[in-house]
């Protein structure tokens, strides 16, 4: 039996988001060991919120550390209350809601602090804005080589799928802090990016989403009640029939990368103009002038994805 491994998720809860929480929490190949929250989705106050109700209501023993609540530079971007709802999780009621407290650390230091007590074993899952992991790389450079690895849902490259989704060349969660991102991606820690480029290819339909409710008891209720608005959302908006899977998709890389095609190479991010928060990755090996993508670190970006045999780890995982 291979040991379970260690990630701290940094996340800002936000109906895929909770579908890729609660997906950790039934992995037997993970160790959830803390949740740190990032706005994004939401308010910091309501991902905090949302992070502590998961929590209590699915018996998560993980602690859960609150977060930055705007970018490193700029103002914050309004929440998409359109796609997520009010409170985030699909304006669905939150039954048995208790107000709970996060833990009085910041969530970087937080990622610092973990990484320091468990070099090279923790593996850091981000699924929204990177503004957490940048200053934990502002406040101890040395946590880059501390962790094992860091696996990002964000950006797009435009080799598949959509090439942006809040504008036509930007991802959400890298558009909502471009500055962190770029600081993420040209840090020496080894990155992968599970981008638009494969996310949009791998769709939980109603059919999927009323068979994890069958199999995968209060969970599979849970997140099927939930997907119902974000499957509208994407139904009125891209024509799909079900809803993306976002976040959850790096999750998945985490356990089976197997799933997943990958290409390397520098990225960066550009931080002003009509193209601001779009991700470009010069592939290793293609030779150019002098550019922005030189001596800088080599990270991975997906390429593909076996859409089918990634809803069949996460039906499995939820209905073991």
């Amino acid at each position: 039996m291979t040991t379970p491994t260690k990630i701290i998720f940094d996340t800002d809860p936000g109906i895929d988001d909770a579908m890729a929480l609660l997906f950790i929490e039934a992995s037997p190949a993970l160790d959830l060991v803390a949740v740190t929250t990032v706005f994004g989705n939401a308010d910091i106050d309501t991902t905090t919120r949302n992070a502590l109700y998961l929590k209590q209501r699915f018996g998560l023993k993980a602690p859960v550390f609150k977060g930055t609540d705007k970018p490193l530079t700029r103002p914050r971007n309004p929440s998409p209350t359109f796609v997520h709802g009010e409170n985030g999780l699909g304006d669905v009621e939150l039954t048995g809601l208790v107000a709970a407290q996060p833990e009085t650390k910041p969530a970087h230091q937080a990622i610092i602090d973990l990484a320091r007590e468990n070099p090279g074993e923790i593996t850091l899952v981000a699924v929204g804005p990177l503004t957490n992991l940048a200053l934990a790389l502002k406040a101890d450079p040395e946590v880059a080589r501390l962790l094992k690895n860091v696996v990002i849902m964000g950006g797009a490259f435009g080799v598949a799928g959509k090439p942006g989704n809040v504008t036509p060349v930007a991802e959400a969660n890298i558009w909502n802090d471009p500055e962190a991102a770029d600081q993420v991606f040209t840090a020496p820690w080894h990155v992968t990016t599970v981008s638009l480029d494969v996310t949009t290819q791998v769709i939980m339909s109603p059919a999927f989403m009323d068979a994890l409710e069958a199999s995968a008891g209060p969970a599979g209720a849970f997140l099927n009640a939930i997907s119902k608005p974000y499957a509208a959302f994407y139904g009125g908006r891209d024509g799909i029939v079900g809803c993306c899977v976002h976040d959850a998709a790096a999750v998945a890389y985490v356990i089976d990368p197997s799933l997943f095609q990958t290409r390397a190479g520098a990225i960066r991010v550009v931080t002003e103009g009509i193209a601001l928060g779009q991700t470009c990755q010069k592939v290793d090996g293609e030779l150019f002038g002098p550019s922005a993508w030189d001596d800088q670190p080599v990270q991975a970006i997906t390429v593909g994805v076996n859409a089918e045999g990634l809803l069949k780890l996460y039906a499995e995982t939820m209905g073991a």
